[in-house]
């Protein structure tokens, strides 16, 4: 039995939710996969962005279901198979989207990781340091559009980072498949090809990423200038380099979380496809 684009939209879904995170972010930020590998190296990453002197010298896969919009708009089949290029660029089309989700929660999450440091440097006075309490803090102090801080940022680091994500994942794909169908391939080369595509991401809009966290978790404590303003003032008094602050873990992260990330999901995406053709 096929399964209608529906239901594999499901699937496609349900099997992201089991590797994806979103660092996040979130990803979705997410899921398990990708949280258990990734998430200390996402702290020490925020914290080392945002307190790049304290911490000195301190060594999301709804792809398939937009996957669809794109065949449409190129005038593909709906049996065809996307290019490494379409994918990518679905990929960039659904990050979109997915920001929307993600910078609220990323707002919440980088305020958490960084609470011990904005107390202790005496930008905020001392609070409670949970999940609610930073989200009555700025539904009171912000209102519902504080949640949205640093959008600008987030959008700049998703559009552009998961055409690269998914562009290196399906690049690494096919260069493994070697002319095979890259459903085939097993579990080292989908965990190295999400690998690569986790590289490529943060190499690319690592920057961007820093100025997002400087916004979220420095507007605690008063009104921020916006990415250029941000970006500018960071590059005038710590320079350059501090945009890079956090790189060396989030690499070391990327990796691992990316590539079991990948896994979980095509490796749950095949079980329930299989599952659902049985019967």
């Amino acid at each position: 039995m096929k399964s209608s684009p529906a239901i594999q939209a499901a699937i496609d879904l349900t099997a992201g939710a089991a590797g994806n995170s979103r660092e996040n972010p979130v990803f979705c930020s997410g899921g398990t996969a990708c949280v258990l590998t990734g998430q200390p190296f996402d702290t020490m990453k925020v914290k080392m962005q945002t307190f790049p002197s304290l911490y000195r010298g301190l060594s999301d896969c709804c792809l398939k279901t937009y996957s669809q919009v794109v065949q449409k708009v190129v005038g593909l089949d709906k049996q065809a198979k996307l290019s490494d290029l379409q994918n990518a660029a679905a990929g960039s089309f659904a990050s979109a989207f997915a920001a929307l989700v993600l910078c609220p929660t990323e707002l919440v999450k980088c305020r958490l990781q960084t609470m011990h440091e904005m107390e202790t440097s005496g930008k905020i006075t001392r609070s409670q340091n949970t999940v609610w309490s930073v989200v009555k803090s700025i539904l009171r102090k912000e209102g519902p559009l504080g949640f949205y801080q640093g959008l600008s940022s987030t959008l700049l680091r998703e559009v552009p980072g998961y055409f690269l994500f998914f562009g290196g994942y399906e690049l690494s794909r096919s260069f493994f498949a070697s002319g095979r169908s890259k459903d085939d391939l097993g579990p080292v080369p989908l965990m190295l090809s999400g690998g690569v595509g986790g590289i490529c991401l943060w190499l690319a809009v690592y920057p961007v990423d820093c100025v997002k966290s400087r916004i979220q978790v420095l507007s605690m404590s008063g009104k921020q200038a916006g990415f250029i303003g941000t970006f500018i003032s960071v590059v005038k008094n710590e320079g350059v380099t501090a945009l890079y602050s956090g790189l060396k873990p989030t690499v070391i992260r990327a990796f691992p979380a990316n590539g079991a990330l990948f896994l979980a999901y095509e490796y749950s995406r095949k079980l329930m496809m299989n599952q659902f053709e049985a019967h």
